[in-house]
């Protein structure tokens, strides 16, 4: 097994805030307004990846989801740049005012991706932590990332994770396999509504 600490650490009432101002960042690009002056912890201000996922309330279907997951940016300015992509996301019509109501929104502060690197190839799933780990495939110009939550809600084991991921990656199930193909793994700390403008709650993977 790899050794790799998560280095995140987030208190919840960090988390409160993570999800309170991508909240406002959604409503002030679906409104065109601009957002309201919201301060944040010194933390925030630390370069971090990060991703912002809506969903229908109480459907909880997907309604879009955009983010960056290496630490570009500091913290508060990627939770609302993802939350202001969130609401184009090119899967799905660009949402609208009226539909605030009836979506929830998380955030996901990723660590820094690192590239998994485990031999014979066909030992990678033993080596991945479904709920802790999310996944990077990365072979040319094709990347495809999902988010730790994501074999969670689907429920995947590691293969079905690795391939799901060369998918996304636009990629064959199988090119995790060639040794051509970059693995990289990141862990994130999420945040989530219990429902829209509800409750903000730790989201629990594993």
């Amino acid at each position: 097994m790899y050794s790799y600490q998560s280095g995140i650490g987030m208190k919840d009432q960090e988390g409160i805030i993570a999800v309170k101002l991508a909240r406002r960042g959604v409503d002030a690009e679906t409104r065109d307004l601009d957002i309201d002056t919201f301060d944040v912890p010194d933390s925030f201000r630390q370069k971090s990846g990060a991703f912002v996922t809506l969903k229908t309330f109480p459907g909880e279907e997907l309604r879009g989801c955009i983010g960056y997951p290496e630490p570009n940016f500091p913290m508060a300015e990627a939770i609302l740049r993802a939350a202001q992509g969130a609401c184009h996301d090119p899967r799905f019509p660009i949402l609208r005012a009226e539909e605030l109501d009836d979506v929830v929104v998380e955030v996901s502060v990723l660590t820094p991706p690192e590239e998994l690197k485990i031999e014979p190839r066909k030992d990678m799933p033993g080596n991945i932590v479904i709920g802790r780990d999310g996944l990077i495939v990365e072979r040319g110009l094709n990347r495809g990332l999902l988010l730790p939550q994501v074999p969670i809600e689907w429920k995947w084991d590691a293969n079905t994770f690795l391939e799901q991921a060369c998918i996304k990656a636009g990629l064959t199930q199988d090119m995790w396999l060639d040794q051509l193909t970059k693995i990289l793994v990141f862990h994130a700390e999420v945040f989530h509504e219990e429902s829209p403008y509800g409750q903000i709650l730790r989201s629990r993977t594993q």
